[in-house]
């Protein structure tokens, strides 16, 4: 295990020597995810990029390959489109997730290679780290953290960097 992994343990988050408090998916941990079964999927995932709300992040505190959600980004969750588990841009009738939500839990996003460049239709799509409601509140599949910790996480992690989550 490299310095440079970050490591989900029942106690949260481990990267750079830290322990970082952190909800998982309402389903907990699944070898077999889906589309919709709010699990988290166990295995190696690698951060592919970065995310974020120009308007409520200055750019200057992330680093520079971070990349700005625009008014149009959507994520495709529609296991039956080709770009399932692919961003796109609005207008877009297929079922989707905006990315520029009214609430801040997507201000700051870290996307995964889950089910990604090929993806398996219904095999689970947009699993992300970003910010939480609240402490203990489950999400959909994701990992999610207290926004000041997941900034802290962001200014520090690489492109390709490993994401374990063990079952």
């Amino acid at each position: 295990m490299s310095p440079d992994d970050l490591l989900l343990t029942r106690l949260g988050l481990r990267f750079r020597r830290r322990l970082i408090p952190c909800t998982l998916g309402r389903g907990g941990i699944t070898r077999d995810k889906h589309e919709g079964d709010g699990a988290t999927p166990a295995g190696i995932l690698h951060v592919t990029g970065m995310l974020y709300r120009p308007d409520r992040l200055n750019a200057r505190a992330l680093p520079g390959w971070a990349q700005p959600i625009g008014l149009r980004d959507l994520w495709c969750d529609d296991p039956a489109h080709p770009a399932y588990n692919l961003p796109v841009r609005a207008p877009f009738k297929p079922s989707h997730e905006s990315l520029r939500r009214a609430d801040p839990l997507y201000d700051l996003i870290l996307t995964t290679d889950w089910n990604f460049p090929e993806a398996i239709p219904g095999r689970g799509s947009a699993i992300f780290l970003h910010s939480w409601r609240r402490p203990g509140y489950p999400t959909a599949g994701c990992l999610a953290f207290a926004r000041s910790d997941l900034l802290w996480i962001a200014q520090r992690v690489t492109p390709g960097a490993r994401i374990l989550i063990r079952p």
